[in-house]
């Protein structure tokens, strides 16, 4: 009996069910604290001792006794799977108690024959992962000692979180499961549902290193676009379908910019990802959903011209019209403001490693200005202004806001009819936070003069606006 009892002792295991639990040296609430315990530590269970269960806490090295109600017992055979997968089935959906949903997986790959262990643990592993991650996030700046403690039970059983460093991009960082689960899903048989989370896990943005090298990215967004592009949609419901859409388009327009980055054709990537874009119906979205579908509008919005031919600008009314040269560098784009009569004539000169969408030049019709859309990253474009001084001419950059280079558009609407005034839509995503205007800017000295949240409140939107823009701006969606 004695013998009995010990193999059985050694087949259990002690998940800790709550947050703060004392480790202590001897079966009494008196006793020497030996530490502090979290959710989702897992103990081996060596004996009992009244109310106390005597533990050894293999993560710290160190032994002690934990109350019984505050851990839970389970052995870990095949005949205790189905009890184990059903307790994940709950904790997949408790927000808060993914550090003991990461256990459970822990415990069911222990206990489950091999054979037995197919998509959709690793499904419930990913999803528990991504929501501590987010959790990580959201407590970031405050210091949230209980989810820290979280993480790290999650990095006792395999589950990195790791930190991406956007100082590069003078933003900060950001806290993203490394995607092992959801490769686990995607090299197994599974169902379109688990493979479209799994897809979506592996291709967000903000998951990226910014420091990532120019052709090691390329390669990366190549990779996403095509592991989007082998889902299956026809078995997703309306909802899901729209998250891989606007996933896709996002990845489109990147892989958009970085194609006539290179001075390749970009019309085929621009035109998809504005396609799919539209194939999304705001109001068949979740609540949830609502905040990538603004960020990929953004993102869609800055390399909307990429669907455009890449022709030569018109001349404007005003005879002016630009052209670009190779630059000095490798990579660089010279752009020149020139006279449309006389070609040679060149009125204002700046070199880029943009993306200088000459499609979208724009000039007022008395010749003294003109807007140029310049697209120096994926998801952010910045607005030339050409501008005629009694000192002749000048060029200003003008980008969509003063933050962190992240997602943003700036664009021209067009100009007021005596010409001294541009109109133009800013869109930016920053920190999360959507912001979109409608903007009168006076060209003398580049103040914004009134803005709103609609083109309709600005009577200058009513007389001015471009045909043009109306056309090819995602601003009005």
């Amino acid at each position: 009996m004695g013998a009995f009892t010990a193999l059985v002792l050694a087949a259990q295991i002690a998940i800790v069910n709550s947050d703060q639990v004392a480790l202590r040296a001897g079966p009494s609430a008196q006793a020497a604290q030996q530490a502090v315990l979290w959710q989702g530590d897992s103990l081996e269970l060596r004996g009992r001792r009244n109310d106390y269960l005597q533990v050894w806490d293999h993560r710290r090295e160190r032994g002690g006794f934990v109350r019984a109600t505050q851990v839970r017992l389970h052995e870990l055979t095949p005949a205790s799977v189905d009890a184990l997968l059903a307790v994940l089935h709950f904790l997949r959906d408790s927000p808060g108690s993914e550090a003991q949903g990461i256990a459970y997986v822990g415990a069911y790959l222990k206990a489950a024959p091999a054979e037995q262990i197919d998509a959709e643990v690793f499904d419930i592993l990913g999803q528990l992962a991504e929501r501590l991650a987010r959790r990580a996030n959201a407590t970031r700046a405050r210091s949230d000692a209980t989810v820290t403690a979280h993480v790290e039970v999650a990095a006792a059983y395999g589950v990195t979180i790791r930190t991406i460093n956007r100082t590069t991009l003078g933003g900060g960082m950001t806290l993203c499961y490394d995607g092992d689960a959801h490769r686990q899903v995607l090299a197994r048989r599974a169902t379109s549902a688990q493979r479209t989370r799994a897809a979506l896990g592996l291709t967000r943005h903000d998951c990226i290193d910014p420091a990532l090298p120019a052709l090691e990215r390329r390669l990366h967004d190549r990779w996403r676009a095509e592991l989007l592009d082998r889902l299956d949609l026809t078995e997703l419901p309306e909802h899901e379908r729209n998250r891989v859409r606007l996933r896709q388009a996002a990845v489109w327009s990147t892989l958009a910019q970085q194609s006539a980055r290179r001075g390749d054709d970009a019309t085929g990537w621009g035109q998809k990802a504005l396609d799919a874009f539209a194939l999304v119906r705001r109001a068949d979205l979740s609540e949830s959903d609502l905040p990538e579908y603004a960020e990929t509008a953004v993102r869609v919005g800055a390399s909307r011209w990429a669907a455009e031919a890449p022709l030569p600008a018109p001349p404007s009314r005003g005879g002016l019209t630009v052209n670009t040269r190779a630059g000095m560098q490798p990579g660089e784009t010279c752009v020149r403001l020139v006279d449309a009569k006389l070609q040679t004539k060149v009125l204002a000169e700046r070199c880029t490693f943009g993306v200088p969408w000459t499609a979208s030049f724009m000039a007022n019709a008395q010749g003294t200005a003109a807007a140029l859309a310049v697209q120096p990253l994926p998801a952010w474009r910045e607005l030339w202004l050409f501008a005629k001084t009694p000192q002749g001419w000048g060029i200003d950059v003008l980008p969509p806001g003063v933050d962190a280079p992240d997602v943003g558009y700036l664009e021209a609407a067009g100009f007021s009819p005596d010409g001294t005034r541009l109109l133009a839509v800013r869109e930016t995503v920053v920190d999360g936070r959507h912001r979109r205007s409608f903007e009168v800017i006076k060209l003398s000295t580049l103040e914004v003069e009134r803005r709103a949240d609609s083109p309709d409140a600005l009577s200058a939107f009513a007389r001015g606006q471009s045909a043009q823009w109306k056309r090819v701006t995602v601003s009005l969606r």
